[in-house]
């Protein structure tokens, strides 16, 4: 006999209000659509096969929800993802940085920190670029991911190659150390980076910020929330600031009046 949709979609919703209550997971600023297809991933690997059943497993297993929440966390990355959107960032780090002065990027989220790494190896591959007094800084909402990326070492893996995602450079050799398949970044491009956790809608925003990369967040998350993640880095740029959106991502009506569009189809503008 098929579950009750009722009882089913009860059941989601206690999990949900399970996640915000005990494990500090804010559910609400999520698509349900996303959330549920990474909770019943969960579920499949665990066998599980309903709601009220893997919330049991959530409450009982204690490594449990751990793997949910990294599951839950949007971190799928790489270095250099979509190539072709580097060409219009690399324009806008020449310019930001080209007065001398302290210049300041903000890539969130930054995931595992694949790119904030790519906006310091981009920066010191390209003569054009002053890297003298830029500042890179990669925020999560994450810590444990943001771990992973203070480490910086990255392994290939069957379904994920990268040696070819570091191609756009022209030495990787000078960036990244490779000992197999595990790639380490060398501490120059460290240097220009750091990590810090923010929550992009209950936090703060940022202040004179030059360029934000905020890249492939939006279409996860409901209106209401990009709506507050759009004015949390609008309102931590300076004027005439750089933000850049993914591909596939459209800002909110509301904050279109207070920027122009530098390249529509990557998704490129500045604040006015």
């Amino acid at each position: 006999m098929s579950p009750n949709p009722t009882t089913e979609d009860e059941a989601f919703q206690q999990l949900l209000a399970h996640l915000s209550a005990e494990l500090d997971f804010e559910s609400s600023y999520y698509n349900e659509s996303y959330l549920d297809r990474r909770i019943s991933a969960r579920m499949r690997r665990r066998d599980v096969e309903s709601y009220d059943e893997y919330l049991g497993l959530v409450r009982s297993d204690p490594e449990e929800p751990t793997e949910l929440l990294d599951s839950l966390s949007i971190n799928v990355t790489s270095f250099y993802r979509n190539p072709e959107a580097w060409e219009p960032i690399r324009e806008a780090l020449r310019e930001v940085t080209a007065d001398h002065g302290r210049t300041r990027v903000w890539s969130a989220p930054c995931s595992d920190g694949r790119e904030p790494y790519s906006l310091a190896m981009l920066a010191l591959d390209d003569d054009e670029i002053q890297t003298r007094r830029l500042e890179i800084v990669g925020t999560d909402i994450n810590a444990d991911v943001l771990d992973r990326a203070r480490e910086g070492v990255y392994q290939t893996t069957k379904t994920r190659d990268v040696a070819s995602e570091l191609e756009p450079l022209d030495d990787a050799e000078r960036y990244v150390d490779r000992d197999g398949d595990t790639f380490v970044v060398q501490q120059n491009v460290k240097d220009l980076v750091t990590f810090e956790q923010h929550d992009l809608i209950a936090d703060a925003p940022k202040r004179d910020v030059d360029l934000v990369l905020c890249r492939n967040l939006l279409i996860y998350i409901n209106t209401e929330s990009k709506r507050a993640v759009v004015d949390t880095v609008l309102s931590s740029l300076r004027e005439g600031g750089y933000l850049v959106i993914g591909m596939t991502e459209t800002l909110p009506r509301e904050s279109r009046e207070t920027v122009e569009t530098v390249d529509k189809r990557r998704r490129v503008y500045r604040r006015t």
